[in-house]
Formats: structure tokens, sequence, C-alpha cells
């Protein structure tokens, strides 16, 4: 990104409305959903965005965001259950995200419990139906809410994410170990200032090779929202743990966006071209260059695309 952009990717606070909850019963225990609406956006068709492992609502660029409000999007964002502002669970026995990633049981909750607090936050909103654009963990959650909820969401997004029906060493044959070898070898001083170095850490790894990485951009965006995820192994771990045992993702039926970056660090773009072959109709776009992020470059596009799939949904 370049200094023309800084002002776009910066999460300014009027850009958002307050900090508000959404509530989630379950199992004899409230969760509380921390949420917010981009400002000037509400009367687009409800928008509602699902940011990646353990990482808060404030990774999404707000560039990104004004770009959907835009296309005429209502846009909301929220912290899924462990991350941000939302509910921290109680501590489990993994604590390594690598052993609950290729273990075969949650300890904490299910991914079932995931996305019903999305739900929580449309049901907080009044919206009885909603377009969901999940991106890395939030991809996997977008699937799985359509698959659970199939009438309550209008399409679904996915972007640099596993197929649904993916878990355990099925994982491996997607994976890239090299940057998340690097991440959880490396230390970071305590308090905020560790906070700050494992986030910028983050953004240079997950960075798009073909796109400027501004990193005086970053560090001022990363410090005006800091946050603890990035180095939240707990967090992490009982996240990636929690299992799915709901419908097979062939079972999908929504209007479909696959996404995926062709140089991504993570991921490998077969998890994009497999979820995209599993889901009947949907459309895959493979960008090149792209690493496992969102450059400014292709907000517009995204956005259109977005819109399409969207007008495709009530067509």
């Amino acid at each position: 990104m370049s200094e023309s952009t800084i002002s776009a990717v910066s999460p300014s606070a009027p850009l958002w409305t307050p900090t508000r909850y959404a509530h989630n019963h379950a199992h004899g225990r409230q969760v509380d959903i921390a949420y917010d609406r981009l400002s000037g956006s509400a009367g687009g068709e409800p928008l509602l965005l699902i940011m990646g492992l353990a990482t808060a609502r404030f990774w999404w660029p707000a560039g990104l965001c004004q770009a959907f409000a835009e296309a005429g999007f209502d846009v909301v964002r929220y912290d899924q259950r462990d991350a941000g502002e939302s509910t921290r669970m109680p501590p489990t026995e993994t604590t390594n995200p690598f052993k609950a990633l290729f273990g075969r049981r949650g300890d904490a909750y299910t991914s079932e419990d995931m996305t019903d607090d999305g739900i929580a936050v449309m049901d907080a909103l009044g919206w009885e139906r909603a377009h969901v654009f999940g991106h890395s963990l939030g991809g996997l959650i977008a699937q799985r809410m359509a698959l659970r909820h199939p009438d309550r969401v209008l399409s679904v997004t996915s972007s640099s994410a596993l197929p649904s029906d993916v878990s355990g060493l099925r994982v491996l044959r997607y994976l890239r170990f090299g940057l998340l070898a690097t991440l959880t070898r490396t230390r970071f001083p305590e308090g905020r200032e560790g906070d700050i170095e494992a986030s910028l850490a983050v953004w240079r790894g997950v960075a798009s090779p073909a796109y400027p990485f501004d990193e005086e951009a970053a560090r001022a965006w990363v410090e005006a929202e800091v946050d603890s995820g990035p180095r939240d192994a707990k967090a992490q771990s009982r996240q990636i743990g929690a299992q799915w045992n709901g419908a097979r993702l062939r079972e999908l039926r929504h209007p479909t966006l696959v996404l995926h970056g062709e140089q991504d660090p993570i991921l490998r773009a077969a998890a994009g071209r497999t979820t995209a072959a599993t889901v009947a109709g949907s459309r895959l776009r493979i960008f090149p260059g792209v690493g496992h992020d969102l450059p400014a470059a292709l907000w517009s596009t995204v956005a259109n695309e977005v819109r399409d799939l969207a007008d495709a949904a009530r067509t």
C-alpha cells in the first residue's frame, strides 16, 4: 500500500459505530460477541464480515469495508469468541495450535457454537438473512454458517480458507508450514509492545509478494488497534480445536464466491480450488501475486465480485 492509502486503511473510530454486544446462550453459558457497523452503511443489503484465527474485527481493512458500502451493503463486522472484545473462554489442556489442529476433539466448544455466534449478531441487528464474507478461519465459519443455518444466509464468500469438510491430518495437503513455523518459534516482549510486534510480524508474513508493503502504514494501523490475538496460542488452540459435526460441504446450495491468493504463504491455492469444486455453481477467483491478505489494489475488484454474487442470490 502507498502513503495515499494510509487514511483508508487506518481504523479511524468515526468510521464505525460504538461497540455493541450480541449474546449467545448455549450450554448454560452466555457468550458475548462484540460487533460494530460501518457508519452510514445502514439501509444497504446486510453483509456480515468474519475475520480469521483469534484476530479482532479491526483486521478488516477500512477501505475494503467502505468499498462494500459503496457497492450497496450494510457492513457489520464482529469478533469471534476468543478474539478481540468478545468473551474469552476458559483455558483447556490443549495450548498448542498445531496439536489442536490435528486433534480429534475440541475441549472448549464446537464449530457449530462459532456459527451460532454469527447468527446471534444477526439477531441483535434484527437481520432475518445476510450475505456472509469470511477470511481465513472466518471463511471456514462462513461456509459452515450457511450449512447449519441455510435459511439465514443469502450468499457466501470464502476468502483464503480451507474447505469446511477438511479436518485432522487431511489439513496437511493444504498447509504451508514455513511462515507458521517461523511465527510459532518467534518470541515477542510481554505487554503492549509485544502484541504490536507480533501483529506486525503477521502482517509482514501474510502480505502479497506482488504488491508493496508499507511498514509505516502497517505500524500506524497496528498501534491504533492493538490486538493480542496473534500471540494468544491458547485462544488459537481453542478456535482451531472446535470440531465440526454438521453437513458436508457438497450440501451447500447458496451462491458462493471463493477467493484465494496464488502465493498464499499459509494455505495453498488448492484449498480454494477444492472448495469451489465441491460447491456446485460456485465462482472461483485465484489472484496472482496475492498472499494471505486482501491488498488495497483489489478492494474494488472484491467489492464488485461480492456485489455480483449478491445480485445472483437475489435473482
